[in-house]
């Protein structure tokens, strides 16, 4: 998915990853930050993931090696990251607890969508963001960075650097700089 092709959720590889994935996060979701093995779980399950960033059990996503965080990032408790393409999330940035970040997309045609067609584009979240509690951001966005995404907003689009953005569907109020 990560490069353009259609998945096949049946391959042994893809399985075992998911597997893997699983196994980790059921692991996690008995731990709490402070917990010894909590960062060797981690760090299994995030690849590379900075040893300044923190994720707060329960945490749910579909592979974790598609999660790449920047230094100092917080992640709250039970955020969702679906990792079909890649999520990029900058240094020092927020994730209020509840945020939902999806990469997969399906298509209209329902045809498609009983053959299991699923697409994924990547996310990104820039430097220096606060995602307000319960945000969803959908495939493909871009935030740019030391933005504001308001609680509960539903972001559909890119938002520029620089930006207070709030609504349903998410939409720049504001300039911060």
């Amino acid at each position: 998915m990560r490069n353009g092709e259609w998945p096949d959720f049946s391959d042994a590889g893809m399985q075992a990853g998911f597997r893997h994935a699983k196994q980790l996060l059921a692991k996690l979701r008995t731990m709490s930050t402070y917990d010894e093995g909590y960062r060797a779980v981690l760090e299994a399950l995030i690849p590379g993931i900075p040893a300044s960033a923190v994720i707060c059990p329960p945490f749910h996503c579909d592979h974790g090696h598609g999660i790449i965080l920047g230094e100092h990032v917080f992640i709250n408790a039970n955020c969702t990251f679906l990792d079909g393409a890649y999520i990029r999330i900058g240094a020092h940035t927020l994730i209020a607890p509840n945020v939902q970040i999806y990469t997969p997309h399906h298509p209209l045609d329902y045809r498609l969508r009983r053959e299991g067609r699923e697409y994924a584009y990547p996310v990104t979240v820039g430097a220096d963001c606060w995602i307000g509690g319960s945000a969803v951001i959908c495939p493909g966005v871009t935030i740019g960075d030391r933005c504001v995404i308001g609680a509960g907003s539903v972001v559909t689009e890119d938002i520029p650097d620089d930006s207070l953005a709030v609504g349903n569907p998410c939409r720049v109020i504001r300039r911060l700089a």
